[in-house]
């Protein structure tokens, strides 16, 4: 009979390999831990010991309508990101091999791109005068350019441009767990596309789904120079918001709680999106 290993011996060996991680942990200490307490022993004592900046955020008028107007572009980003990510999982899944390369390469190359590229470029297609406005116009669609810079919706279109990629891949890596036959025997056997899509695709892609909610939605929260540029000062977030209290105003204490209620935000986020399930299988 073979013999038993003592069961502290597996514990032991993590300990042991644990000591690897030490220079680790040491530098998240000391980089992000320390300045972390730093930043929220400052939020209760600048400029007054107490939480008054933390009533100031969600009481008077300007703080909380920055702190909604960011729940709000997230939330809309997220919905529209996810199901652009989500017909495009799709279609990669089903394209061919050569196509598919090609799909990916397409996916892939925003990541190459700067965000403060990207922003100007949108600003040079979205402007009165723009290639979007000169198309709609031409085509008949509009009888005059359409607003789409310095409002919510620009700042929108360029969050969701960036951020759906991040949207494809966890759920593209979902759709690869689906065997596509099943889907053509549910199809055969007279099932409609929307039954099949509830009863087949959305169960199986669910933890992707989940996963894509988590990352553009976190991604979203911390959103700094796409807002500002493409909001042109109209549209404020609370990242860009935190900016102005530390550089302008200097309201260093009212800034630390703004940057503390966007860390609980983001903790939230996880939390409950990993409790939804699967988080973590839609990753893999």
């Amino acid at each position: 009979m073979q013999a038993r290993r003592p069961p502290g011996g597996a514990v032991a060996g993590l300990g042991r390999y644990g000591l690897f991680a030490l220079p680790l942990a040491a530098v998240v200490m000391a980089f992000y831990c320390v300045p972390l307490i730093g930043v929220l022993a400052l939020s209760v004592t600048d400029p007054a010991p107490g939480f008054g900046n933390y009533v100031r955020l969600f009481t008077a008028v300007g703080p909380s309508r920055v702190f909604a107007t960011t729940l709000e572009i997230c939330a809309i980003t997220t919905l529209i990101s996810v199901v652009f990510g989500y017909a495009t999982a799709y279609g990669l899944v089903a394209a061919g091999d050569r196509l598919r390369i090609v799909l990916l390469a397409a996916v892939l190359m925003p990541f190459w791109v700067s965000a403060l590229i990207r922003a100007f470029s949108w600003m040079i297609l979205l402007q009165g005068n723009g290639i979007v406005n000169q198309a709609l116009i031409g085509i008949g669609i509009v009888p005059e350019p359409l607003p789409l810079l310095r409002n919510q919706l620009g700042v929108v279109i360029g969050m969701v441009h960036y951020l759906t990629p991040y949207a494809v891949l966890p759920l593209y890596a979902a759709f690869r767990q689906i065997d596509m036959r099943v889907v053509a025997a549910a199809r055969s056997l007279g099932a409609s596309e929307r039954r099949t899509f509830f009863t087949i695709l959305l169960p199986i892609t669910l933890p992707g789904v989940l996963a894509a909610v988590l990352i553009v939605f976190v991604f979203s929260l911390g959103f700094f120079v796409t807002p500002a540029l493409l909001g042109g000062g109209r549209v404020v977030m609370l990242s860009e918001y935190v900016s102005v209290n530390v550089l302008q105003t200097l309201r260093w204490g009212f800034a630390a709680a703004q940057a503390a209620v966007l860390l609980a935000l983001t903790l939230v986020a996880v939390g409950v999106l990993t409790r939804l399930g699967g988080v973590g299988r839609g990753l893999a």
